[in-house]
């Protein structure tokens, strides 16, 4: 029997990169297209971020999530809604006003960062489980923050996906699950190759994976040119996957991809290997994920 792998599509983020790629998703109609698109090339997830439709950057807006959500959710291609909790986490340093922070500085308080999430019930939803540099910019979600959006979640229902950028935040991650702040079978991510977060390599894979709960499940992606690396070592190693234009722009070396086109060649490269993608379907048995209200797909 083949080995089988949840496969995220993670369609936009809130990274600077409309500019340098019109195939990245902007508008709440974009990303949903975006997202369904994924869903039909076999992607199991779909992870979304809004954006301002007007500037192309993050977006905070509850109306502009649950038009994403809606328009999803209103298909008939099935797939699983992944929703950001990272919210407003960025800190830019300045000289001139260090303790208040610079230009571009946006943080919101775990409720505002929690809000998409509880107002929109989706299937699973990130939580970024420490502060971490970011370049030069610090995204700042502190412990005693990360604590009560854990309490938000659970109280939810939703799936929390534990995003990991360095080993310390899988220290922390266990620390939750520990306070019981975390339900049973707890599903993280080892997000690697950001500066200046862990390595992406098969070495910080192993070093993680290694040091999860006996119960846990995990899943791992690379950024740029390390995203299909990754997708291959994390299956190999018996992890789930993720692709999509939030974490690599290029389908090839100077050539722009759409998301349809990362996750049909992240699906070839694994049937290749003997891994088959789970269906939504598949995935909510395997990991407890509860659909909405309680319908079916």
């Amino acid at each position: 029997m083949a080995n089988k792998v949840l496969l995220t599509a993670a369609v936009t983020g809130a990274g600077e990169t409309t500019a340098k790629s019109s195939h990245v998703p902007v508008t709440p109609k974009e990303i949903a297209e975006a997202a369904i698109e994924s869903a039909k090339a076999g992607a199991t997830v779909a992870h979304v971020h809004a954006r301002d439709p007007k500037t192309g950057g993050i977006s905070h807006d509850v109306n502009h999530y649950r038009e994403i959500v809606d328009r999803i959710r209103d298909f008939e291609t099935d797939v699983i809604i992944n929703i950001t909790a990272g919210g407003g986490g960025d800190f830019i340093p300045s000289l001139a006003t260090p303790a208040a922070g610079g230009n571009g500085t946006d943080i919101q308080t775990p409720e505002e960062r929690h809000q998409p999430v509880g107002d929109l019930l989706p299937e699973m939803c990130t939580l970024d489980c420490g502060s971490v540099n970011f370049g030069n910019m610090i995204y700042i979600s502190p412990t005693d923050w990360l604590r009560e959006q854990a309490k938000l979640i659970q109280a939810s229902g939703v799936k929390p996906e534990l995003e990991c950028f360095d080993t310390g935040h899988l220290r922390f991650a266990k620390q939750l699950i520990a306070e019981g702040l975390i339900d049973d079978n707890p599903m993280f991510q080892f997000c690697l190759g950001i500066p200046w977060g862990a390595e992406a390599d098969v070495e910080t894979m192993i070093y993680m994976k290694d040091r999860l709960p006996e119960d846990a499940h995990w899943s791992a992606f690379g950024i740029g040119r390390m995203q299909m690396p990754i997708v291959a070592q994390a299956a190999m190693l018996g992890g789930n996957v993720r692709v999509g234009l939030e974490d690599n722009l290029y389908l090839s070396k100077g050539v722009f991809a759409r998301n349809d086109q990362l996750v049909d060649k992240a699906v070839d490269m694994l049937n290749g290997n003997g891994v088959e993608v789970m269906t939504p379907k598949e995935a909510r048995q395997q990991y407890g994920l509860n659909i909405p209200g309680g319908g079916d797909k």
